[in-house]
């Protein structure tokens, strides 16, 4: 009866999303801001509805309740509770479920923080968002449905998936959820500043911190997930360029972009039409990764069964909200014209334009890489496959170019820049970088993509560590402090650009251990008895014992490895080749011994059934621990930009509504009545 009260609620919540779509219409039809006041409390009623559904669900993962179909699909007796809980999202119905439950989530918080701040738009957004949660739910009741019961109920689930019985994919889809969802609150303004008129800066403003905090969590979900492939799947490394893993990519570099476009809007007014599309692309390709994962049009780790129904309306929906979006945006592209010009190609404005464009070449380069073998298997041709080699002499050099413009973007004047300025900012680093190139060269890094991606880095890290130091010591004789000290309070003073610095510095880091960890890694596969040694580099390992070990639900066998380097033992690895029972399903556990910031990496993938004989594989990854913590880096940098104080901003009533229709304008001081009533 649980299971049917969680299945009631979300059919509710797709009433209440209905409410929350029609009643913003009347309100602004009827000029009466009390509709708009209904599709509030639809939107925070939808909440609690998909709330109690998502409840009942863990229930029933908790008690072993088999009668429903899902459940039994992706659990199992002997699964340890942190993985019982974690799959509701290991299938296709649980994850649709989670996603909804954060958009509306999204949704009520954005109601309730923006609710006096931006009364105009409020009608469109709570009809955008409701617009967006409704698809959704149609979804999931009528074609993905993770409520269905199971009769006769079986005595035991069929288990999750043993490659998802993993702490980091706990935590790494609801991560991605958490991004992908959360650019529908940046697409909600803008589709409602377009709907509404107010096409100046205020969506802008009020939707920074939301795009900051989705593109933090697309950041931390993508890294958690390399992570993950890293020492899950056994091959040593953390991006294979897999279609899901891009699905998650693009909107990352497409949100990427548009947070450093706004910049250009709000200190130049400018940008204003690129700016509405990059929101708009930004939540079109969330949606796009949706339909890749979900459809079945992929076969990927990742993906989750094929099902014609379910594709076909999510093809079908990803084409309504394309139209609605790009339509709209194209119909008003003509009030948008920026009466501000381009006054040089010598300034930041055009290093942030050819900024985006970069970031635009580098999403088609992933784009076309991933739906190209597509469309080619779709049209029953040749089948293809693009890999790494495609993606590395493609996107590796738009990579390095949008490496350099991090070093020049945030430096140069704004409007215009003189010689003078641009050798006083740019000489000494540039000099740096090049005289730096031999030095790199004696010390064994000579392969070309290295030495141009390192001499970047170092002209970048310059910058970088320029800046930090004049601000420091700008603000430490004010503050009469130290240089650390200074740093904080210039945080304090503008929090934005130490946050960018930060997060630039980050991804400084991440690309240093890309290099070093693709371009230098060793490695050696070979067939090993125990009591027999291999030598990679400076590293000796002697396969000690080979000897049969056994998990809660899984059996398999284990090797232990005696690691010398110089004669000198310095670890003892252990590696597995399990066997899930129920699933019947084996995997690969990587044992991984960190060693100066890089890592000693063996696997056992084949094991000889009588257990005398193992194949191995053994790597050395040096500074590979730097791509996560550059990662890291980049997502505390974020997290520092969201804590920021707020500038005291104008009331409602003092802004001007530019060219709103009258209508709006009536709604919007109803909305606003009503709020300031509600919090009597």
């Amino acid at each position: 009866m649980t299971v049917e009260l969680g299945h009631f609620a979300v059919v509710i919540a797709l009433v209440l999303s209905v409410v929350g779509i029609s009643t913003p219409m009347i309100g602004l039809k009827s000029r009466n801001g009390t509709w708009v006041v209904v599709g509030r409390r639809a939107v925070i009623a939808a909440f609690v509805m998909l709330t109690i559904g998502m409840a009942t669900l863990f229930y029933a993962y908790l008690t072993e309740d088999y009668t429903v179909k899902y459940v039994a699909a992706t659990s199992n007796s002997k699964l340890p509770i942190f993985y019982k809980i974690a799959g509701l999202w290991g299938g296709h119905e649980g994850s649709l479920l989670l996603w909804a439950w954060i958009l509306s989530l999204y949704c009520m918080l954005a109601v309730i923080i923006h609710w006096k701040s931006q009364p105009v738009v409020m009608p469109y957004l709570i009809m955008i968002e409701s617009i967006i949660l409704c698809g959704f739910l149609l979804l999931i009741l009528f074609l993905s449905n993770p409520f269905e019961r199971n009769f006769p109920a079986p005595l035991d689930g069929r288990d999750l998936n043993p490659l998802l019985q993993d702490p980091a994919m706990v935590v790494h889809p609801p991560l991605l959820y958490v991004g992908y969802v959360g650019l529908s609150i940046p697409f909600a303004f803008a589709m409602a500043a377009l709907f509404s008129g107010r096409l100046g800066e205020e969506w802008i403003k009020a939707t920074q911190r939301w795009t900051v905090f989705s593109w933090m969590a697309l950041t931390l979900g993508i890294g958690m997930g390399g992570f993950w492939a890293y020492y899950e799947l056994g091959w040593g490394g953390y991006w294979g360029w897999d279609p899901v893993e891009n699905a998650a990519f693009m909107p990352w570099l497409v949100t990427t972009a548009f947070l450093h476009s706004t910049m250009v809007q709000e200190k130049r007014k400018m940008f204003k039409v690129w700016n509405l599309f990059l929101s708009i692309l930004a939540f079109s390709l969330s949606l796009i990764g949706m339909f890749l994962v979900r459809s079945g049009v992929l076969s990927s780790v990742h993906s989750f069964a094929a099902d014609p129904g379910r594709g076909i309306f999510i093809l079908g929906f990803l084409v309504f909200m394309l139209l609605l979006s790009f339509g709209t945006l194209i119909l008003r592209s003509g009030k948008l014209r920026s009466t501000v010009k381009l006054e040089s190609m010598v300034s930041r404005e055009s290093i942030f334009l050819v900024n985006n464009l970069f970031f635009l070449v580098a999403l088609a380069t992933v784009f076309v890489g991933t739906l190209y073998p597509l469309l080619m298997e779709v049209l029953e041709l040749q089948k293809v496959s693009v890999g790494a080699p495609y993606y590395n002499a493609v996107f590796m050099p738009v990579a390095l170019g949008l490496i350099f413009l991090m070093g020049v973007g945030p430096y140069i004047p704004w409007r215009k820049s003189t010689p003078t300025n641009i050798k006083k900012l740019f000489v000494r680093p540039l000099l740096i970088a090049v005289g730096a190139l031999p030095l790199i060269y004696i010390f064994g890094v000579q392969k070309p993509y290295a030495l141009a991606g390192l001499s970047v880095v170092i002209f970048v890290l310059s910058m970088i560590t320029m800046d930090f130091n004049k601000v420091a010591t700008f603000w430490a004789k004010r503050q009469k402090v130290n240089r650390g000290q200074g740093l904080v309070e210039a945080y304090k003073s503008n929090p934005r650009r130490i946050s960018g610095i930060i997060i630039h510095l980050g991804v400084i880091i991440l690309v240093i251990g890309v290099i070093f960890s693709s371009m230098y890694q060793a490695e050696k596969i070979l067939i090993m008895k125990p009591g027999e040694e291999v030598t990679i580099k400076s590293f000796r390992f002697r396969m000690a014992s080979l000897y049969s070990v056994e998990g809660i639900n899984w059996g398999g066998k284990e090797a232990l490895f005696d690691v010398y380097e110089g004669g000198e033992i310095i670890a003892q690895m252990n590696p597995q080749k399990r066997f899930y029972t129920v699933s019947q399903t084996p995997t690969t556990e990587t044992a991984i011994y960190q060693l100066r910031m890089g890592h000693l990496f063996v696997t056992i993938p084949e094991v000889a059934p009588d257990g005398t004989w193992a194949r191995v594989r053994i790597l050395h990854n040096p500074l590979v621990t730097w791509v996560w913590a550059g990662g890291v880096l980049m997502a505390i940098g974020a997290f520092m930009n969201i804590l920021r104080k707020t500038r005291r901003k104008r009331s409602p009533a003092s802004e001007s509504t530019g060219m709103l229709p009258e209508v709006t304008q009536k709604v919007a001081a109803d909305v606003t009545a009503g709020a300031v009533q509600q919090t009597r």
